[in-house]
Parts: structure tokens; sequence; C-alpha cells
């Protein structure tokens, strides 16, 4: 490797070859890792299997992709403080209105219902006229 104490640009290049090589496979290691031990809940894009495959076919381009567009983002399980940390959150939300008033519930509905049927009639009629 080394001949009269001289480094040579070869030596310089297979030790920076090396070093790139261990980082990569590194990344590689780190993301399969993340990937699995990750809930399925909160990887997006893909499910949780879509990106093992995709991780493990693809090693460097695909960890890439696992660390940009499918590891969870930091804090969006924890929406706000005192979440379980549950698929839904939102559901757990302090303050989060649930009806209580099943006729007002019913009065509501029937108007939905009321306002989808108008809104049928005048897309019938204005197809009919056109």
């Amino acid at each position: 490797m080394m001949r009269s104490g001289r480094v040579s640009e070869g030596d310089v290049v297979l030790l920076l070859d090396s070093v790139l090589g261990l980082v990569l496979v590194g990344l590689w290691v780190f993301c399969l890792v993340d990937v699995v031990t990750t809930d399925s809940s909160l990887c997006r894009n893909l499910p949780k299997v879509g990106w093992v495959v995709v991780v493990l076919l693809f090693s460097v381009l695909g960890s890439l992709a696992w660390l940009v567009a499918g590891r969870p983002q930091r804090g969006a399980d924890l929406p706000y403080r005192g979440s379980t940390g549950g698929a839904f959150p939102e559901y757990e939300r302090p303050g989060r209105f649930v009806g209580h008033d099943t006729e007002s519930d019913e009065d509501f509905l029937r108007r939905c219902r009321e306002r989808a049927e108008e809104q049928r009639r005048r897309y019938r009629e204005d197809r009919g006229g056109a």
C-alpha cells in the first residue's frame, strides 16, 4: 500500500471508497431497522411491507426514499399534549364535540337529505333544460 513512506492517489481513493461504502451500508441497515420497527399506521405514502421491499431492493435510493417520503414526520403522532399516541388521535382531543341529543342529530340528517335532494332536482332540471 505505502511505498517509501508516500501515500499514492490510488490509496486515498481506495480509503474514501471504503469509508463511503461503510456509510452507505450503515444508512441501509438503519433505514431497514427503522422501517421494521415503525408502527404500520405511521408509515407515509406506502404500506409498511411496501417500504420494506423498497428499502431491501433499492438499498441507497430506497433508504433515501424512506427518509424523505415514508418515515413518520417528527411529532406527527402527537398532535397535542396529552395524546396517547393512538392511530387516530383526533378522537382523543380534549373538548371534542360529541352529539348527545338524538333529536338534533336526526334533524341535522333530515336537513342534509333535503338539501341533497334539492341539489339533485336542480341538477336534473339544468341538465334537462340545456
